[in-house]
């Protein structure tokens, strides 16, 4: 009879059955162990002592593993002949298995550069047994090394005391020139048994660049970013209502790096990109502006801040605060014209006034001449007795 396979999670109970053995005693049975705990094979009955905490018979002949560990991996076997003399033996070839964390990709890439070898990142995965293996997925479908464009290194340790091992697997790709410029990439760990579920990373999207500016030409060497300027569109960040800014952040560097906006210290929920397009410009889109550049030499750099306001215009649409071209024309005619008319009206105002002032004396010259002429009236109408009485009293 064959060996029937078993499998026991580490640190678990394993309970072995001793097929035909009595359920009760008196009981005729005997277990037979080769395992990493042995050098020969260990003997087990119910009548002898338990082996330590390792194993012991238990009262209806089964074998019992409190906690079983690497070192129970084995061969067991049973004899047991029943009270009516017939001979059954039961043989068992035990594994013991670990279930690891799930893997993960460390110091992952930003970005690719096509034609040329890139690290992709490293597949680690810690506390397994068996080891297992780590295969890396392109797109969801696995990666066969093959020495040129992609290949893998892989570094197997094993714990000293726990015997669990971890394991190390590297990728590194060349991606084609005019290939995919989104690939995704994952790793999956296999356990070493059948029948166990294989587990995955999460899944990692990279950006990859040409090497060459504009498919020709030489190579173009990595270029370091060193400043990153803002530059706004029209100068300064003003605009009238309903008008359009572009705010262009340059950052110069090879590979080029990730341009992501903030606005008054806080991060615009939008796509990376080097151009920021604010139309029809409204109350609230004014505030302060600057952009952040990531490359992968070193961290992210920020640019200097600049403002986007709002100016009220003027009925001809000309933004307040500015002249120029035609505005300007029509401002001397405005001036001109406003001119005259203040001299215009400042005659007409002397004028009256002067009227006004003639009027009035001759109104007053009139009452004067008036009481001479009475004066004169009233002398010539007075009587001439006063005189004849005079006469009269010298006479005799």
């Amino acid at each position: 009879m064959g060996d029937q396979n078993i499998t026991a999670r580490i640190g678990k109970p394993l309970v072995l059955n001793c097929k035909g053995a009595p359920k009760k005693p008196p009981q005729q049975l005997e277990w037979k162990l080769n395992t990493g705990r042995t050098e020969a094979w260990k003997v087990l009955s119910p009548q002898g002592d338990p082996w330590d905490s390792v194993a012991r018979v238990l009262p209806n002949g089964s074998l019992l593993l409190p906690a079983v560990g690497i070192q129970d991996e084995g061969t067991f076997r049973c004899r047991a002949t029943s009270r009516s003399g017939k001979e059954t033996k039961s043989n068992y070839r035990v594994r013991v298995y670990q279930i690891p964390g799930k893997p993960e990709i460390v110091d992952p890439a930003s970005e690719l550069m096509a034609g040329v070898p890139n690290k992709v990142g490293t597949c680690v995965s810690e506390g397994g047994y068996p080891a297992g293996t780590l295969n890396w997925l392109l797109d969801g479908k696995t990666l066969i090394p093959d020495g040129k464009g992609v290949s893998v290194k892989e570094e197997t340790k094993r714990h000293p005391k726990t015997g669990l091992f971890t394991l190390h697997s590297e990728l590194m790709v060349t991606p084609a020139r005019g290939g995919a410029l989104h690939p995704t990439f994952s790793c999956s760990f296999t356990p070493g048994l059948p029948r166990r579920r294989a587990l995955h990373t999460a899944p990692i999207q990279l950006r990859v660049w040409s090497e060459r500016r504009g498919g020709e030409g030489p190579n173009v060497d990595a270029v370091p970013l060193k400043e990153v300027q803002l530059v706004v569109e029209p100068e300064g960040g003003v605009v009238a209502p309903g008008g359009t800014v572009t705010l262009t952040c340059e950052a110069p560097a090879q590979p080029p790096p990730q341009i992501h906006w903030i606005k008054d210290g806080r991060p615009l929920p939008l796509p990376p990109g080097p151009m920021l397009l604010l139309p029809e410009v409204g109350p609230e889109d004014q505030g302060t502006y600057s952009c952040v550049a990531t490359h992968p030499s070193h961290g992210p750099q920020e640019s200097r801040a600049v403002s986007v306001s709002i100016i009220e215009t003027g009925e001809e649409g000309t933004t307040a605060g500015s002249v120029e071209g035609p505005g300007l024309e029509t401002l001397a005619l405005t001036l001109g014209i406003l001119g005259g008319l203040g001299t215009v009206a400042l005659l007409i105002g002397v004028i009256v006034w002067h009227r006004r002032r003639q009027r009035k004396g001759q109104e007053r010259k009139v009452p004067e001449n008036q009481e001479e002429e009475e004066e004169e009236r009233a002398e010539l109408n007075q009587p001439e007795e006063p005189e004849a009485a005079e006469s009269s009293t010298g006479g005799p």
